[in-house]
């Protein structure tokens, strides 16, 4: 048998990920907890990082240069604080880091995260980069079963979200939608976790568990008011993390609005239809490479419809748009084939939430992130075409510095908005509300 060459750039001292814990980083904190519930259903030792906090800060800043974004900072403070832990053990302990091309740093985020615990005499602890040549080392033939499990987990963490944003700003309880999220995400990630469940009787299982989580936000005491809805675009990080972005979605509900937040899952179907374009420009639209990009996406395409039509009556108005539509709503300003990424995601929903009758659009980015510069550039134009629909960049360095008086005039502005836009909202059957 011809020897097998070791992954180049594979630190750790080669044990097998199967004998060590997995830590995933909280980008969405019920998004992390189902995608660790999916290392664990083939059999992987896998647990969500901490909660960020100020050691978290204080330890990413240590080893950076002051340059890099707060998402950078954040998980690299959060992997350290691992390493801080009683008991930490470096040869049993992996940390989960995908990477991606492209211009945005994240690429250079687990090659940096090597060459810190390098530095730190950490190098047996193993960096896990599943598009990397040694992304699937330990899991084997059980590769496919994890990626549909994690993806499935994905769309339920985003539906949950929604639910509970879009409920918990009408609670007569402070608490009680957060409460039942909670529970909800936990009840998935039991589904999840399960070893060797079928993959039918898996998404049917998720069914069931959704249908009781919308049970319980249905039941939660509400009272509603006509509050101004607000989407909320950006980076993907930033946007989904709330110790990353002071909690502006709370700080939005506080001032008497409710939010719309892009899901997770937006950035799974961008990547499937960026794929497939880059193979028809590379002459293999008729090939096996995009025979299988177009299987798995209707695949994916099919589950995410499965566990979202539970929810159907309640999202009425609060819709997620095709990706293809996002795409098109973009091409005036930011050409998809030219300008790649969440920017051109972020254009394209600010438009979408426009049609969607949405009183204002806050796009969430840290400090410096190239994404958030391009489009705070665009958005003048995107709100003249949209009736003066008010927009908002918001960038985020772990300082803390407060939104209140910010979002509060924001919000003032969204009012006068609603007073007088144009374009219809609907709302879901249990609201009050006529359409209007």
């Amino acid at each position: 048998m011809p020897h097998e060459t070791p992954p180049a750039h594979t630190d750790g001292s080669g044990r097998p990920l199967r004998e060590r814990k997995l830590w995933i980083p909280q980008m969405s904190w019920g998004g992390a907890v189902a995608f660790a519930a999916a290392f664990r259903s083939v059999s992987i030792d896998a647990e969500i990082c901490p909660d960020s906090d100020a050691r978290t800060l204080e330890l990413g800043s240590c080893h950076t240069s002051g340059e890099e974004c707060l998402p950078a900072r954040t998980t690299l403070g959060n992997f350290l604080k691992i390493v801080e832990k009683p008991g930490f053990v470096p040869d049993r302990t992996a940390f989960f880091m995908p990477t991606a091309d492209g211009p945005c740093r994240f690429g250079q985020y687990a090659p940096y995260i090597r060459k810190v615990l390098r530095d730190l005499g950490l190098s047996e602890v193993l960096v896990f980069t599943p598009s990397s040549r040694d992304g699937y080392q330990g899991i084997g033939a059980q590769a496919q079963e994890l990626m549909r499990n994690a993806y499935r987990g994905l769309v339920c963490a985003d539906i949950l979200r929604k639910m509970l944003h879009r409920i918990r700003p009408h609670e007569v309880h402070r608490g009680d939608t957060d409460e039942v999220h909670e529970q909800a995400i936990t009840a998935i990630a039991g589904v999840l976790e399960r070893p060797g469940v079928a993959p039918d009787t898996r998404l049917r299982q998720l069914e069931a568990a959704l249908r009781v989580a919308r049970d319980a936000f249905r039941r939660v005491r509400v009272r509603y008011t006509r509050r101004p809805l607000i989407g909320v675009v950006g980076e993907i990080a930033c946007r989904l993390t709330p110790s990353m972005n002071d909690d502006i979605i709370r700080t939005i509900e506080k001032r008497g609005g409710e939010c719309t937040l892009a899901h997770i899952v937006e950035w799974v179907f961008y990547t499937n239809t960026e794929h497939q374009r880059r193979l028809r420009q590379e002459g293999r639209g008729f090939s096996k490479a995009m025979l299988v990009a177009k299987i798995s996406n209707s695949i994916q395409h099919r589950d995410e419809h499965r566990l979202s039509r539970i929810f159907a009556s309640d999202f009425r108005g609060y819709e997620e748009p095709e990706v293809q539509r996002v795409l098109r709503y973009s091409e005036p300003y930011l050409p998809a084939a030219g300008a790649l990424g969440e920017m051109t995601l972020s254009v394209g929903k600010a438009v979408f939430h426009y049609h969607q009758g949405c009183d204002g659009v806050v796009d969430v980015s840290p400090f410096g992130c190239m994404n958030g510069i391009v489009t705070e550039a665009i958005y003048p134009r995107v709100s003249a075409d949209c009736d003066d629909m008010p927009i908002r960049n918001f960038f985020f360095d772990g300082t803390g510095t407060g939104l209140g008086h910010v979002i509060g005039v924001f919000m003032e502005l969204a009012r006068s908005y609603q007073a007088r836009r144009k374009v219809e909202r609907v709302y879901p059957a249990t609201s009050p509300f006529p359409p209007g």
